[in-house]
């Protein structure tokens, strides 16, 4: 069992966090000073320590140099406030894995925990380039323009890749988890090439983008006459993709009626088309995708818990962008060479002030963001290199260096914190942002935006008036 310092003079906020780790398999200690901790470390072996910034005889930074020094292969996670967050930057450069800002959302919390427990305290990797191309297959519904997989060289990266080599040759259900624009479909895709079906069909659906009163007919296909409208038989996507993959990105999405059809597919390995009543064998692979939290959504009786383990007979995470900054140059370069391609041009790469502002920006949109931002750069571009004035504003602007709560590398060079009247304005604009990315990437589909926003549809129109995005 996992062993953590909790360090964190607020005796309440303690008590949660404690019980909250605790209840999730780690043995925690806690503490309210930085002698304490110090004693309690020199007593025995930690493999974490989560401690506040702020402590009654002194700060988690002064926590964070002594353990580094004597702890070195013992991780750190502060937590602070919005307004310690330059602090939080300079944090992260002596050491610390990752900040957390108060109040601490639980999701978020854990997984930060078990990334530093899975991951060496070790000096970044140099960057390499490897690439493995996918042949193209059937698909359907959204998909990435290129059926090339680009494998990462951070550490992060090549866990995925082993993950990736290690249930790729099973049948076993994947279900892969992360943010929006991590690359779930291209890692599909990778296992797909990679498995023993990788002569056969691939198609990718995306099941937010199905219409609810037909997703059962795009997936399972329906008889001539079974509804209105149905003029002749029709295949589902389950069908066709026999002997191949399926990849149902989104899964969360799908009604409670589909999801009973999708667990009886996996169960018995058999569909019926609505209005049928033949049953078809079927021989289909399934890798499921979500950026939401399923086993939240089955105890709100959103999603079924029997067909969340189905889909989970293997688990991989895509890593967001912010975590393997190491990997930058390699899709840098992927991107800038595939927008060349398309747009007949021949920019030969990026300024050091370029990469000043990719390395500390947040890129909460992930690879689909990076990769959008360079398709535009290249395009604005008439001279060899990229240079900042091709780069969105929020990007170029250094007070917009962050997008997210998230912090860059760059902005501990400022050494005044702004004003709260900065950071207020800062925040409106990134929360009008944010919202604005959500309603676009979910095709303005206010209950799933208001979902993976975290806040009930009331206060998202209001939000939505307040800025202007009805």
């Amino acid at each position: 069992m996992k062993k953590i310092l909790l360090v964190e003079d607020d005796l309440t906020y303690s008590r949660i966090v404690k019980t909250f780790l605790e209840k999730n398999g780690f043995a925690v200690e806690a503490s309210t000073k930085v002698k304490e901790a110090q004693n309690i470390l020199n007593s025995g072996k930690f493999d974490l320590i989560i401690a506040d910034f702020r402590l009654p005889d002194g700060t988690g930074m002064e926590l964070l140099q002594w353990s580094k020094k004597e702890f070195p292969q013992t991780q750190v996670i502060l937590i602070t406030h919005y307004s310690d967050i330059r602090i939080a930057i300079k944090a992260m450069k002596l050491g610390a894995f990752e900040y957390i800002t108060k109040p601490i959302n639980p999701d978020e919390l854990l997984a930060t925990v078990n990334e530093s427990l899975s991951s060496k305290s070790k000096v970044p990797e140099a960057i390499g380039d490897e690439a493995s191309p996918s042949k193209p297959n059937q698909k359907s519904g959204s998909s990435p323009s290129t059926n090339f997989y680009v494998a990462g060289t951070s550490q992060e990266s090549e866990k995925l890749e082993k993950h990736i080599q290690l249930v790729a040759p099973t049948d076993l259900s994947v279900l892969i988890l992360g943010e929006t624009g991590t690359g779930k479909e291209f890692i599909s895709r990778r296992i797909h090439e990679q498995s023993e079906r990788r002569n056969g069909p691939f198609i990718a659906i995306d099941c937010g983008a199905l219409p609810k009163d037909l997703a059962g007919s795009e997936l399972f296909g329906h008889v001539k006459g079974a509804f209105t409208g149905a003029l002749d038989n029709k295949t589902g996507h389950f069908e066709a993709a026999h002997g191949g993959t399926i990849f149902l990105d989104e899964v969360g999405n799908l009604s409670y009626e589909v999801q009973i059809q999708l667990l009886r597919a996996i169960q018995e390995r058999t569909i019926r088309k609505i209005g049928g009543n033949k049953e078809i064998n079927i021989n289909v692979r399934i890798i499921a995708a979500t950026n939401e939290n399923l086993l939240l959504q089955a105890g709100e009786g959103q999603f079924r818990e029997d067909l969340y383990h189905r889909l989970n007979e293997f688990t991989l995470h895509a890593i967001p962008l912010r975590r393997r900054k190491e990997d930058l140059e390699i899709f840098a370069e992927h991107f800038l060479e595939e927008s060349n391609q398309r747009m007949n041009k021949s920019v030969k790469g990026f300024t050091s002030e370029v990469w000043e502002i990719f390395l500390g920006y947040d890129w909460p949109g992930n690879l689909r963001e990076f990769k959008n931002i360079i398709q535009r750069a290249v395009l604005l571009t008439t001279g060899p290199l990229v240079e900042k004035e091709a780069l969105p504003a929020d990007l170029n602007n250094p007070e917009f260096a962050f997008s997210s709560n998230r912090p860059s590398n760059t902005m501990n060079q400022a050494q005044d914190l702004p004003s709260p009247r900065d950071y207020k304005s800062q925040w409106i604009e990134q929360e009008k942002e944010l919202i604005q990315q959500v309603l676009q990437d979910t095709k303005y589909n206010k209950s799933k935006t208001a979902r993976i926003l975290k806040m009930d549809r009331k206060t998202l129109y209001s939000k939505m008036e307040k800025y202007g995005l009805n």
